[in-house]
């Protein structure tokens, strides 16, 4: 299942990004399409007031997902680490996390869905990882606990 693909997908007006400054923070992020079609996610991380991420954020109408048992995600990165994130329905408060590095080359990455965990402002949660039955929303979240420069390309997410 393909839940967004920018070769063929260009309409990025479903993407949001939310920064920290929801809390006080000064960490400020851009999403756009590249020359080549990409989506492309970058900005900057501040410490300052106790902020720390950026995150960028899709929601769709609600999917069953049941019949897959992975997500893989095609991105071009910049060495920093990052969050794959999923919620079942778009009004949850938590999310599912995997964790990801990337590198400056093109990778597909394939996250078991579930060995998703759950947390919520950084914190796990006592709760069962992903059950992959329902999906509304998907994001991508840097928040390493530094002040950083940051530059995330995205070629497309699909579930297999």
């Amino acid at each position: 299942m393909e839940l967004f693909n920018f070769n063929t997908q260009k309409d990025i007006t479903h993407w949001k990004t939310i920064n920290d400054v929801v809390m006080g923070g000064k960490s400020n992020s851009f999403f756009t399409l590249n020359e080549a079609g990409f989506g492309v996610f970058s900005g900057q991380v501040s410490l300052e007031n106790n902020g720390g991420f950026s995150m960028l954020q899709y929601n769709f109408d609600k999917k069953n997902t049941s019949t897959f048992t992975r997500a893989c995600i095609t991105v071009k990165g910049d060495g920093k680490t990052y969050q794959f994130r999923i919620k079942s329905n778009a009004t949850d408060k938590h999310s599912y996390i995997a964790i990801f590095d990337t590198i400056s080359n093109w990778t597909t990455i394939e996250i078991p869905l579930n060995s998703m965990y759950p947390a919520f402002r950084g914190n796990v949660l006592n709760l069962p990882n992903y059950s992959g039955e329902h999906m509304a929303q998907i994001a991508f979240l840097i928040g390493n606990k530094k002040e950083e420069v940051f530059k995330l390309e995205i070629d497309s997410i699909i579930l297999k």
